[in-house]
């Protein structure tokens, strides 16, 4: 699909060199006005970091993968420390349909950071900086998880890098949220288990059921109905190997269970029973599902 696009993109001479168009949102309500008052340009120098760094070398194929971040601040203290809660979401358009796909959608309830106003935000790897690598961080588990979807696997250069982020935050003074927790949530696990090889297959069902599966539903639909049973069942196949408080796979069904009973509408009444034990947190959708 991505070489489909790539083409039509250098016929059109639309090529884009960004990777992202994200929308920031900010709630101040639990700040005092004097903190919201120094933050009264936060909001713009946010979306501006996000919408103009390159975070690839890539011409980018596609259009900017369109994202939100609804920043809420939980504290300050002094005139430059403060405290936040994220809810981060990315989408992926599905070809031949005016739908799109939910990619992630988490709540990372760990983020503390300094800042100053009228601060010049900068693109860094090499040194970790407690505002933008959370937001780099981020970039690239976007960026990974929409070109995992593209090719199997081809989001590892990207969550390698969120990967090294991570790592240089659990050393930073700023740890917490960034270290090794037994959190529902939590951003270092999250990346272990990407690149853990008992995740590939699932990672490599993840293509399928995008690009083998969502993109030719509109024409295709029950070999697309297969391919993303296919997930559903090799996940089923492992699941008493698979931690049942797995980080990646909370992050795919948070995402995933309502459009995955959307699409398999119709499906053997088997599958929705094996998403019951793989993805018990949702079991009300499938028993919903099972009953019409």
């Amino acid at each position: 699909m991505k070489k489909i696009i790539i083409l039509l993109m250098f016929i059109s001479g639309l090529i884009y060199s960004q990777e992202l168009r994200a929308k920031v949102t900010v709630n101040y309500e639990q700040l005092p006005t004097a903190a919201k008052e120094r933050l009264v340009d936060f909001q713009y120098a946010v979306e501006n970091y996000l919408n103009d760094t390159r975070f690839t070398e890539l011409d980018w194929e596609g259009e900017p993968v369109p994202c939100s971040f609804n920043i809420f601040f939980t504290g300050s203290a002094g005139e430059t420390k403060y405290s936040a809660q994220v809810v981060i979401n990315s989408q992926r358009p599905i070809y031949k349909s005016q739908r799109s796909s939910l990619m992630i959608n988490v709540m990372d309830k760990e983020w503390s950071f300094e800042y100053e106003r009228n601060q010049t935000l900068r693109y860094n790897l090499v040194s970790f900086d407690p505002l933008t690598s959370f937001l780099d961080f981020y970039a690239y588990l976007i960026i990974g998880f929409d070109m995992d979807s593209f090719s199997p696997l081809g989001g590892n250069p990207f969550f390698e890098k969120a990967y090294e982020i991570a790592l240089l935050g659990a050393s930073s003074g700023f740890s917490k949220g960034w270290a090794l927790e037994s959190s529902a949530y939590n951003k270092r696990s999250l990346l272990d288990e990407i690149q853990n090889a008992q995740f590939n297959q699932f990672r490599r069902d993840f293509y399928d059921y995008h690009y083998n599966g969502l993109d030719i539903y509109n024409e295709h639909r029950i070999p697309a109905q297969k391919n993303m049973i296919k997930l559903v069942d090799n996940l089923y196949k492992v699941a008493d190997k698979i931690a049942r408080n797995s980080v990646l796979l909370k992050v795919f069904f948070d995402a995933k269970a309502g459009e995955i009973v959307d699409y398999l509408e119709g499906a053997d009444e088997l599958v929705f029973r094996k998403l019951m034990k793989i993805n018990p947190a949702n079991i009300s959708r499938y028993e919903k599902a099972i009953s019409g």
